[in-house]
């Protein structure tokens, strides 16, 4: 019988995607239904609700769960969810008990058939407000939001495709059902997620090995999604994330996997959800650092500790809350502001904006900041890219320092 975690608000994953004869009916169905066009971000939520990765969920949110996760964050049955999960549209003629293709705006694959049970409008401005804690169009969650289509669209979903993810990333990419096997083979039942939407220099190695000296293994967590202008692709960030993990990691208590949601760069509310289907996943514990899931300025540096406090919710998966991390020159290694006595001065402040900025403008990296063999991968990465794509890397807010 599996020791881990039990799936969020369910006793089972909740995985919506159809397969054989079922899968082939809904397919040759759907190529005779109105098309609802989707988002890169709503593409990585239908993905998820395939593979039960937002269990219990089963559809995108009717307006008075929208409502209530973004007042009580929790839906209106009382189920624990932080961030709204919601497909929207300007199409006037879809009416309710419509059934409908949803279509992926970049590949027009369709991805998953539904059956309108609601269509509403909803206050942008309150959900960002609530979500993210800003209405400034210059935060990338923020500007998403506003951009939506005039209605939200509500219904169970029924996915019919698996977004390409296997084939693009091979074994990296796993669903909750093959991590949950994975951790029952290795006989694991506590297990750190580290979430990363960029290479791992020192301070994440830190991070993770506290972790591992207090789990049975830790999972380096990828998004697979889109990311922002500049970020690393994933290719790339699990390329040097294999090789940190073969040179510096003790054999077997280390899994790297990705997930296939674009980031919402929603700061505490954006903890919370990872915790929540990480859980799903069947990992006991999220670490959470610095700035978990923060973007700029717009969210103090351990907002994300404070928000677990705060919810009044007791949820299964627990964060791991570690301080400020550091290279100490004269600690000699890495440390943290609860270990260590010495002057700022005496630390290298680590961030993975901060390593991006210094390779994108071809600067020398610090020999304490990140490991040489991930910073050869990460150098010839940055050396082949052309002048007219390169991105500018401006250090804002916390990576400033």
């Amino acid at each position: 019988m599996s020791k881990l975690v039990p799936p969020h608000g369910s006793n089972e994953l909740k995985i919506l995607a159809l397969e054989g004869d079922d899968l082939e009916i809904e397919q040759k169905k759907s190529s005779s239904l109105t098309q609802v066009i989707c988002s890169s971000r709503e593409f990585g939520d239908v993905i998820m609700f395939g593979i039960g990765g937002f269990t219990p969920l089963e559809g995108f949110m009717n307006k008075a769960d929208w409502l209530s996760v973004c007042h009580n964050m929790a839906l209106e049955n009382g189920t624990f969810w932080p961030i709204p999960i919601t497909l929207s549209s300007d199409d006037e003629d879809i009416k309710v008990g419509q059934e409908v293709a949803i279509v992926y705006e970049k590949t027009n694959e369709i991805i998953a058939t539904m059956l309108i049970s609601e269509k509403y409008t909803i206050d942008k401005e309150l959900e960002c407000k609530k979500v993210f804690k800003t209405n400034d169009t210059d935060h990338p969650g923020v500007a998403i939001v506003m951009a939506q289509g005039k209605y939200n669209l509500a219904g169970s979903v029924k996915v019919l495709s698996d977004g390409g993810f296997p084939e693009q990333y091979g074994e990296l990419y796993m669903t909750p059902s093959e991590t949950r096997s994975y951790f029952d083979e290795k006989g694991w039942s506590s297990i750190a997620a580290f979430q990363t939407r960029n290479p791992m220099h020192r301070s994440h190695e830190y991070l993770a090995k506290i972790a591992i000296e207090i789990c049975d293994g830790v999972m380096i967590h990828s998004t697979l999604g889109e990311l922002k202008p500049g970020d690393i692709p994933a290719d790339v960030r699990s390329e040097a994330i294999s090789t940190l993990i073969e040179n510096y990691f003790v054999k077997n208590t280390v899994l790297q996997s990705g997930y296939p949601l674009d980031m919402r760069y929603a700061g505490p509310r954006e903890a919370l959800l990872h915790a929540l289907f990480r859980q799903n996943y069947g990992c006991s514990h999220l670490i959470v650092g610095r700035d978990h899931a923060g973007v700029g300025d717009y969210y103090g540096p351990f907002d994300a500790h404070n928000i677990f406090d705060d919810i009044g919710v007791d949820l299964v998966t627990k964060p791991l809350k570690i301080d400020w991390t550091f290279w100490c020159n004269k600690c000699a290694g890495m440390s943290s502001m609860k270990t260590c006595p010495h002057s700022h001065e005496d630390r290298l402040l680590l961030s993975g904006s901060k390593l991006r900025h210094l390779l994108s403008e071809n600067e020398d990296v610090p020999e304490n900041f990140s490991r040489p063999e991930v910073l050869k991968i990460l150098q010839k990465y940055y050396s082949e890219i052309k002048d007219s794509d390169k991105v500018k890397v401006e250090l804002k807010g916390h990576s400033a320092k």
